[in-house]
């Protein structure tokens, strides 16, 4: 079955003052739809149509030489924006509890801690791409990625990212990334980004 451009869990205001409707809207009507589209456009026909894009984003060298661009880029924009839109909500910010919160003292030596190597992340990384909190098979670790690259492609398992695209921010912070990300944390799913912790631990 073709990939299929999901639902927003909530309305495109419901993250303001922080998220922008209007930048929501686009971000979702248009961008994700669109790697959606030419994801889509790229597997037709093949026989990977219908496979899950977290498996084909595993065995993208497995591919033709000609579609792996494509699928690697548009594939991975669905996966990681799908993904975002369930890390964020309107009841979102404040701290993570449980084991998902020692972790993070244990690991990074405190929320701020890790909110700095987060945002770090995602200031340095040139051009357009994401910043991540994952589990790597091991414990947790942070990363940043370019463009629509997501840790499943190196077999990790991502927990919370955030996406530094302009087109994430623009309208609201113009080239003030910094502010972005300080804001961001306003609105992560610490609930969401717990479950998923658990559930990658096994």
């Amino acid at each position: 079955m073709p990939f299929q451009l999901p639902d927003l869990p909530y309305p495109y205001d419901a993250l303001e003052p922080h998220i922008d409707a209007e930048t929501m809207r686009i971000h979702h009507d248009l961008h994700h739809k669109a790697y959606v589209d030419n994801a889509n456009a790229a597997l037709e026909g093949t026989e990977h149509a219908d496979e899950s894009v977290e498996h084909l984003l595993t065995i993208l060298d497995t591919l033709p030489a000609e579609k792996q661009a494509p699928v690697r880029n548009n594939a991975g924009g669905h996966a990681n924006h799908s993904f975002f839109w369930q890390i964020m909500s309107p009841d979102g910010g404040g701290a993570p509890g449980g084991d998902l919160g020692k972790a993070i003292d244990d690991v990074f030596g405190g929320l701020d801690k890790l909110k700095a190597a987060v945002n770090d992340g995602g200031v340095k990384r040139f051009g357009s791409g994401w910043s991540w909190l994952v589990w790597d098979g091991t414990g947790l670790a942070v990363y940043s990625t370019p463009n629509q690259d997501s840790p499943i492609m190196q077999g990790d398992v991502p927990l919370l990212g955030i996406d530094v695209w302009e087109h994430a921010y623009y309208l609201k912070y113009q080239n003030k990334r910094p502010a972005y990300l300080e804001a961001w944390w306003n609105v992560v799913n610490w609930d969401e980004v717990g479950r998923r912790y658990a559930e990658a631990r096994g």
